[in-house]
């Protein structure tokens, strides 16, 4: 098996571990929040896209966000509902594959350092062949390697801290101006939309802040692997399926464009 295995650079990723009675009940919760994180922001695409007075600059800024998150859902979630059902022997994929899955989930991530991430795990040399999560990432190849890997470790840990802390200050920094801003003002119905819409995008981002911190630190911890795998895959399936809601639905034009999509559906289905 390992001789075949290099020669034919063929992996094997170790996939969610599920109960052959949980099988099922699984498939069908990630299917489901799969389609719904897919037709939620398509929709968005296609609306802004087909609307002409969402032709601006704001909007779209919006759609670079569904793109990303319909990347990031596309690039693990299909190959890991297919690999539910699969023994662990038949799960494979080739290393070629494997890279270029792991390119994408970086780039979903945002992590603009990926080039260098994946240049630095492409030049060690391969002794295993196990990819131990349920899809493949940067992380995960480099640990195919039995050279040291702490030049990777430690770039992606450093890198991370300062991402992380960059974030937190930059929304922090955000979030105290326009509570002071709401402070000031005497206007109720402002205060109350400004607290609406920052209640939501916080809840957002502390929500992939933290699926996101999980998968990453706790790829240096073997023990808290099943933590991590849930982690991973909750980051590619709550923010894609939350954001068209928060970032969509919040907005008063995009909201207003669905109602009267709605409406003239409705009227012309009763005609």
């Amino acid at each position: 098996m390992d001789n075949l295995t290099f020669r034919n650079s063929i992996l094997l990723v170790e996939g969610l571990k599920v109960t052959p009675e949980s099988s099922y009940p699984v498939f069908i919760v990630l299917l489901l929040a799969y389609i719904f994180a897919m037709v939620s922001n398509i929709t968005l695409i296609f609306l802004i896209s087909t609307e002409k007075n969402l032709h601006n600059p704001m909007h779209f800024l919006f759609c670079n966000l569904p793109v990303n998150d319909i990347i990031g859902t596309t690039v693990i979630l299909p190959r890991l509902l297919q690999d539910i059902f699969k023994e662990t022997s038949e799960r494979t994929i080739s290393y070629a594959e494997c890279v270029i899955q792991a390119y994408f989930v970086h780039v979903f991530t945002g992590a603009c350092h990926y080039v260098l991430m994946i240049g630095l795990t492409l030049r060690l040399s391969r002794c295993r062949y196990k990819i131990e999560n349920p899809f493949c990432d940067n992380a995960s190849l480099f640990k195919l390697s039995c050279e040291n890997v702490s030049i990777n470790n430690m770039f992606g840990l450093v890198y991370t801290i300062i991402v992380a802390c960059l974030s937190s200050v930059s929304v922090f920094i955000t979030y105290l101006k326009i509570a002071t801003v709401c402070i000031r003002s005497k206007n109720k119905a402002l205060n109350s939309k400004a607290i609406q819409t920052c209640s939501t995008h916080l809840a957002v981002y502390l929500i992939m802040f933290v699926c996101c911190a999980i998968f990453i630190f706790f790829h240096r911890f073997p023990e808290y692997s099943e933590s991590r795998k849930l982690g991973s895959i909750m980051f590619h399936i709550i923010p894609p399926g939350l954001n068209p809601l928060v970032y969509g639905l919040q907005t008063r034009e995009i909201r207003q464009k669905i109602v009267k999509v709605c409406c003239r559906k409705i009227g012309n289905s009763n005609t």
